[in-house]
């Protein structure tokens, strides 16, 4: 299958790209700077990359913001994420509104402290009729956590009777996931340099085209971006056919 084309004949982007943002802690250590600094540096890197994936013609954009795994970090770094994440939330939301871009998030919010629950469905609500753009954050998020709850809802639908078995497909499952009606991503990068997925959409990602960047995730830039679309874009997609 051949990348589709604009009208002038240049490969279309991805429509949606994924991206497993990796590399505050060594960017931090390798400048002698404690991880806080780190994480710091790389929500300037969030910033620059929503916009630059809107230039480009993203059209959704979805960042692994924190992991179900990183509860299991310090207490002091955890406290530390989520008061970045009470800021972006707090300061960046206005004008990612004005963008006409809206904001998702998937993941196990009921983890989150309230405050943070509340900003999170006032934004979601403020932000849902913007239609140019979409942001999703992975925030308490885990693909086997969340394949485990898809199936537990299907199982529960078919105890009370309100699902047959036999009508559960691929459509029904991934309408339980925390991504419902978003389209799969065409793109996943990873930054840092390291080559796996660490439990991301794990579902979502089954025919993603995997890019792996070595920039440690405070500095990736719009550079980075478009050199692993291009790299998206030189390849053949043929989702298990002959090419």
């Amino acid at each position: 299958m051949e990348a589709l084309q604009t009208q002038s004949g240049s490969p279309l982007p991805p429509v949606h790209i994924a991206i497993i943002m990796d590399g505050n802690g060594r960017w931090a250590k390798s400048r002698g700077l404690p991880r806080t600094a780190g994480h710091r540096r790389g929500a300037e890197a969030v910033r620059e990359a929503v916009k630059s994936a809107g230039e480009l013609g993203v059209s959704y954009l979805t960042l692994f913001g924190f992991s179900s795994e990183n509860w299991k970090r310090p207490q002091g770094e955890v406290r530390d994420l989520m008061g970045l994440l009470r800021i972006y939330l707090r300061n960046e939301i206005k004008e990612l509104h004005a963008s006409g871009v809206r904001l998702c998030v998937a993941g196990e919010r009921q983890r989150l402290d309230p405050d943070i629950i509340r900003l999170i469905e006032d934004a979601e609500r403020k932000t849902a009729a913007n239609t140019k753009f979409t942001l999703v954050l992975a925030l308490s998020y885990g693909g086997r956590q969340e394949l485990v709850q898809a199936a537990r809802r299907l199982a529960e639908e078919v105890a009370a009777g309100r699902r047959d078995p036999a009508e559960i497909d691929e459509q029904a499952f991934a309408s339980q996931l925390f991504t419902a009606g978003i389209p799969d991503p065409d793109l996943l990068i990873r930054t840092s340099g390291e080559k796996r997925i660490s439990n991301f959409l794990l579902w979502q990602s089954a025919y993603a085209e995997l890019v792996f960047l070595d920039v440690l995730w405070p500095d990736f830039s719009r550079l980075d971006l478009e050199a692993a679309i291009q790299e998206y874009q030189r390849r053949e997609r043929r989702y298990g056919t002959i090419g």
